[in-house]
């Protein structure tokens, strides 16, 4: 509990909680009431910021802001001015008297950030989706500078294995631009299912879009199956539409299109694909779990597919970065088809391991020739990792190590902290999962550089949390899994390290959950974590 007396005689009685925290924050006396007789002005370049509050305003409010302003009427300036500085591509300074609010930033990403925080400021009514008349609307006085301390504040969803729609694609959005989160990792393709419309191959959707069931239980090797057939894509319209959304709100989306594995549905679609000359070849979307043995095949056809897939996914998807997965590739395949092991020979491949970076280097330079590079899984290392490309760290960040040393931008993802797909509490009190014991509490002691020389530090581009959902069937679920983890990590990724305290978090985690039940939000309850160490 913070109580603070003001000299207007007023009393703040626990003081807003702002998730991540900022940079700097100073409580000063008094306080800013919106009424209807508030105006927002804004400049041109600050447009989508404003709207995002007028937007968010609106539903709880119960009116609009006034755009005109005369002597005495009280106001809030948004303006975003390029020769600002110190304040960064997304740093915003935000100041609250009595008489006015304003808000500067130097980019619109900042401005937008900005705004964020100032809702947080207000009464956690204000994410009321129906008016709250009887409510009277404060902001504290106060000035807040802030930036982010990494670039890249990412949240990976997966729907090859469970399929979520565009609605539910943008609420899942919609909660990351509230802890400023700026980059959605979308996972659509799998051996469960590929979930992205492809002009140019329709059976990529009509038969690799289905599974003819899904696992009974969520464990990896279970066999049992429901029986029930299951699927759904993505057209090209609904990604144009929530690439969109997501632009408007500062959220680069970052496509995954994996490659050499994971390739069950992609090949069940197109068999010749696939290393057809091998033993025991009968392709099929995946119905079980885990990572399945079917590659794609190394030979001309397969980059000619590949490349006619990425163009339309580049068409699609602006992001500078393409993801091409390359993660848990079996060798198997390629060890006992007769053409890839002749490919390894034509090209002086000594073995498996650098046929995929062959593989993948070649894609690459596709990626490159149009403006774009490319981003993996740390697997991609494996058998050389070219300069140009940026690696995901998920196993190990001995892997960061190998990846920095060589120059490479890296985006700290470990499996020890960013996989939210993992139970929260006891086997016995959770969900079923896949995965490992990752409560709340080593979600935010996560610190990407601890282990990083000074000198790389500028390559790490920042963090991700990760949501597979094998175990994930519905956005319930999806809420539970993700949320409050994923306010620990926006912290990790926004605030600097020197701020950022657990005790002091988890009091204002337990007011922010306010605003999580007025947006719906199903969250796992609060509960004192349990220690990890």
């Amino acid at each position: 509990m913070i109580n603070k007396t003001d000299n207007q005689n007023e009393v703040y009685v626990d003081l807003p909680s702002v998730i991540p925290r900022p940079e700097r924050i100073v409580w000063r006396g008094g306080f800013f009431r919106i009424t209807p007789e508030t105006a927002l002005l804004a400049d041109e370049r600050s447009q989508l910021a404003t709207r995002a509050l007028n937007e968010a305003l609106y539903p709880s409010l119960g009116f609009s802001l006034a755009t005109d302003i005369f002597p005495g009427r009280p106001f809030i300036s948004i303006s975003t001015n390029p020769d600002e500085p110190g304040l960064g591509d997304e740093g915003y300074r935000l100041e609250v008297s009595p008489e006015k609010i304003t808000l500067l930033a130097s980019n619109p990403a900042g401005a937008f950030y900005g705004v964020q925080t100032l809702l947080q400021l207000l009464p956690a009514a204000v994410f009321s989706s129906t008016p709250v008349f009887e409510h009277e609307w404060k902001v504290p006085c106060a000035e807040v500078e802030d930036h982010p301390r990494f670039a890249w504040r990412g949240l990976m969803l997966d729907t090859a294995r469970h399929f979520f729609t565009v609605e539910e694609v943008k609420r899942f959005i919609d909660l990351m631009v509230l802890h400023k989160f700026n980059h959605f990792h979308w996972h659509l393709v799998d051996d469960q299912g590929w979930r992205l419309e492809i002009r140019r191959y329709p059976k990529l959707t009509e038969i690799g879009a289905w599974r003819d069931e899904s696992p009974l239980r969520v464990e990896m090797q279970g066999t049992e199956g429901d029986g029930i057939p299951y699927g759904g894509y993505y057209t090209q319209a609904e990604v144009r539409e929530i690439v969109r959304y997501a632009d408007e709100r500062f959220v680069t989306i970052l496509p995954e299109i994996e490659m050499p594995g994971h390739a069950s549905a992609a090949i069940a679609a197109y068999p010749w694909l696939g290393n057809e000359d091998i033993p025991e070849f009968h392709p099929k979307v995946a119905s079980s779990w885990g990572a399945k043995l079917y590659t794609f095949s190394p030979k001309d056809e397969t980059f000619e597919f590949l490349e006619n897939v990425l163009a339309e996914v580049m068409e699609l998807f602006p992001s500078r970065r393409i993801h091409i997965g390359g993660d848990e590739a079996s060798k198997v395949q390629w060890k006992q088809s007769p053409a890839a092991q002749k490919i390894m020979e034509q090209n002086g491949i000594g073995d498996e391991e650098h046929l995929q970076s062959w593989f993948l280097r070649r894609i690459e330079t596709y990626l490159q020739t149009h403006g774009r590079s490319m981003i993996g899984w740390d697997e991609i290392q494996e058998g050389g990792l070219s300069p140009a490309s940026a690696m995901m760290v998920w196993r190990n960040t001995k892997w960061a190590k190998v990846a920095l040393e060589a120059g490479n931008d890296v985006v700290m993802s470990p499996v020890s902290h960013c996989y939210f797909d993992h139970h929260q509490g006891t086997v016995e009190t959770e969900p079923e999962t896949l995965g490992a014991y990752l409560p709340l509490e080593k979600v935010y002691d996560l610190d990407p550089i601890v282990e990083v020389t000074p000198d790389a530090r500028g390559n790490v581009l920042g963090v991700q949390g990760n949501l597979w959902t094998e175990a994930i069937s519905d956005i319930k679920y999806l809420d539970y899994m993700a949320y409050p983890r994923a306010c620990a990590l926006a912290e990790v990724a926004w605030s600097s390290a020197d701020l950022r305290d657990w005790e002091d978090f988890n009091r204002r985690l337990h007011l922010h959950t306010a605003r999580l039940d007025l947006k719906g939000v199903a969250y796992r309850p609060l509960s004192p974590c349990p220690p990890w160490k």
